[in-house]
């Protein structure tokens, strides 16, 4: 199974291109499209998933045109979208079957059997009778897995879902992810380098609604083999060396700031050799992305 994204292109009433142009190949596994806030992910993923028209382009699922088959993609999807509500007094189990009864899953065994396979799965069992309010944000993200799951989807759609989490709810979903993935296609939208790096073996960068990088992170890494530097340098020299250097990178150690530069050559000035990491590589293509549209 493949999605296939072509030529996809979507402008809002107000002018902005939220999507330009955008054309990927994505394989069963786990894709990751990673991008700033605002860079056209959610646009991307809410098209896919057939809860808004796009202005030009075509998707394919198989053998389904995405676009013009929209009852026949839903029936083989499954969507988490960033945001999603929940009815706070009533149980996980009760719910769960609620949504499986809308999903066409009349019979009452099978039913109640595929109910307490994905509470199992999602690692609610223990907690089934407990109303979802008492849920904690990793919870709440692991049931909303488990009501994507209940058509056995080919497709599954996750938009940021590990943002909020704290590390073990964040591992105990990525958990769940992995083995999903090995199955189905999922794409897993987010802005959090590590949940790509950690889960993805294709992904792409997209910003301001353009595809900027895609292919597999590995093979990512090793274009800037031999190009990143860092420096830790004083806060007040900050302005001058984004003046001086292309720095795609800066973080905070011990009160001062590092900075990472991207140089085709050993820029000297106390700077080091480094191993690029993805986190380099995806502020690198946003720097790029950026600077292109404000020439």
């Amino acid at each position: 199974m493949e999605l296939i994204i072509d030529n996809l292109s979507k402008t809002y009433s107000n002018s902005v291109k939220a999507l330009q142009n955008i054309s990927l190949e994505i394989p069963t596994g786990i894709f990751g499209l990673l991008g700033p806030n605002g860079a056209g992910k959610s646009t991307l993923m809410r098209t896919i998933a057939t809860l808004q028209e796009a202005d030009s382009g075509n998707i394919v699922l198989g053998d389904i045109d995405v676009l013009k088959q929209k009852n026949e993609l839903r029936q083989v999807l499954g969507y988490l979208p960033q945001q999603f509500g929940l009815y706070p007094k009533i149980s996980a189990e009760v719910l769960l079957n609620h949504f499986a009864v809308l999903k066409g899953i009349t019979d009452k065994g099978d039913r109640k059997d595929l109910v307490d396979a994905l509470l199992h799965k999602a690692n609610l069992y223990d907690v089934k009778k407990q109303n979802l309010k008492g849920y904690s944000g990793g919870m709440k993200q692991r049931f909303g897995i488990a009501q994507a799951l209940l058509n056995n989807p080919k497709l599954l759609i996750v938009d940021e879902p590990a943002a909020g989490l704290d590390p073990v709810e964040r591992n105990r979903f990525y958990n769940v992810l992995s083995e999903l993935g090995e199955q189905t296609v999922i794409i897993l939208s987010t802005h959090i380098v590590d949940d790509v790096k950690e889960l993805c073996t294709n992904m792409a960068i997209i910003n301001q609604g353009q595809v900027c990088l895609k292919g597999n992170p590995l093979q990512i890494l090793e274009n800037l083999k031999g190009r990143v530097y860092k420096k830790t340098i004083q806060k007040s020299e900050l302005r001058v060396y984004k003046q001086n250097y292309k720095v795609i990178n800066e973080k905070l150690f011990l009160g001062k700031p590092t900075i990472h530069i991207l140089s085709d050559g050993n820029p000297g000035d106390g700077f080091s050799p480094i191993n690029a990491e993805l986190e380099d590589v995806y502020f690198s293509e946003i720097f790029n992305t950026t600077n292109d549209k404000s020439i």
